[in-house]
């Protein structure tokens, strides 16, 4: 597809983040536009209108970033893929974008909003993103904190959570910082989607007060990595399936643990009609607002191992059985 792409996005969305930096990996024509009040009416273009929003060449407006991610992969194939050839590491990709996303998000969201330090000087600098002169911005400022606060509880981020949030961020952050110095990229020696999407929500974690301090503690050089990844242009390498990371397992081990026992009780909780759920993570009770979107992303997860080769899925079938995960990827598996 000729022509350039229009990423109508900000500074302080992991999902802009982590498409901005997909399109400069791949080296596809694009322009990233700061969203602000004057685009309002290219956001109500797509549903939910959330940011990013991203204009194709051909004129059409989208969002979701692993729709679009797996659009660009059909209308510019064998340019500088971020998926993975092998179809096993494509899947494997695929589920731990799918957990950055997802769970990512809480760590950012938690961070962010949680501390009255954190609240007021992302507050302000989200405004500033958007707005001009000082009285506009701080009258934004102090709404916009006052709803993403107020939705807290709705995501799971409440301060009974909070221990459970923490220290799931304290072993994500392990698993990076054991792997980056030794090896950048979990599939090769090339980032793959799964990269971008943890990617996208660290760049969150990197710039706001209280977790920049904890990752310049217990990661700097996870800090550091985040940083090369928002612009990879000039990375150049080959997938090695034969030799995946040490960190794949390690967060398919967290995905076991965590991860889809969260995805399964949303799931059941959205089958029944509930409007909440309440689910044990790492020994305790975890009680957050019930979301379609992430019961279809556990559906999701669901078909595409059931779509892949039978060869494929019993070379995966080892992997996921000793991180605690085929279960409950078959279906078999309860929350």
């Amino acid at each position: 597809m000729a022509g350039e792409y229009r990423i109508i996005g900000g500074l302080g969305s992991p999902y802009s983040m982590k498409m901005r930096a997909v399109m400069r990996y791949r080296r596809l024509p694009h322009v990233w536009i700061q969203m602000g009040p004057e685009h309002e009416t290219e956001r109500a273009q797509v549903k939910p209108a959330v940011i990013p929003v991203i204009q194709y060449p051909d004129g059409s407006y989208h969002n979701d970033s692993t729709p679009m991610i797996l659009d660009l992969e059909r209308l510019h194939p064998g340019q500088r893929s971020v998926l993975p050839d092998n179809p096993a590491d494509a899947f494997l990709a695929l589920l731990l974008e799918d957990m950055a996303d997802e769970w990512g998000t809480k760590l950012m969201f938690h961070y962010r909003w949680f501390a009255e330090r954190d609240q007021l000087q992302l507050s302000r600098w989200l405004a500033f993103d958007r707005l001009d002169g000082l009285d506009h911005i701080l009258a934004f400022a102090d709404a916009f904190r006052s709803r993403q606060v107020g939705r807290m509880a709705l995501v799971g981020c409440t301060p009974a959570n909070a221990p459970v949030i923490e220290e799931t961020a304290r072993r994500l952050l392990a698993i990076f910082e054991a792997q980056v110095p030794e090896r950048k990229y979990l599939f090769g020696t090339r980032p793959s989607l799964a990269e971008f999407s943890w990617y996208g929500q660290l760049s969150q974690l990197i710039v706001d007060p209280s977790p920049n301090d904890l990752m310049r503690q217990i990661a700097p050089f996870t800090s550091r990595w985040v940083m090369q990844m928002d612009d990879a242009s000039g990375v150049e390498g080959e997938w090695t399936p034969e030799a995946r990371a040490a960190a794949v397992e390690s967060l398919l081990a967290f995905a076991g643990e965590v991860y889809f026992p969260f995805l399964l009780a949303n799931a059941a909780a959205v089958a029944r009609g509930d409007e909440t759920f309440t689910v044990e993570l790492l020994g305790k009770p975890w009680t957050q607002g019930a979301f379609r979107y992430q019961a279809k992303c556990l559906a999701n997860l669901r078909a595409a191992f059931v779509a892949l080769d039978d060869k494929v899925r019993a070379e995966l079938e080892p992997l996921l059985l000793r991180t605690g995960c085929l279960a409950l990827l078959s279906g078999t598996g309860h929350a």
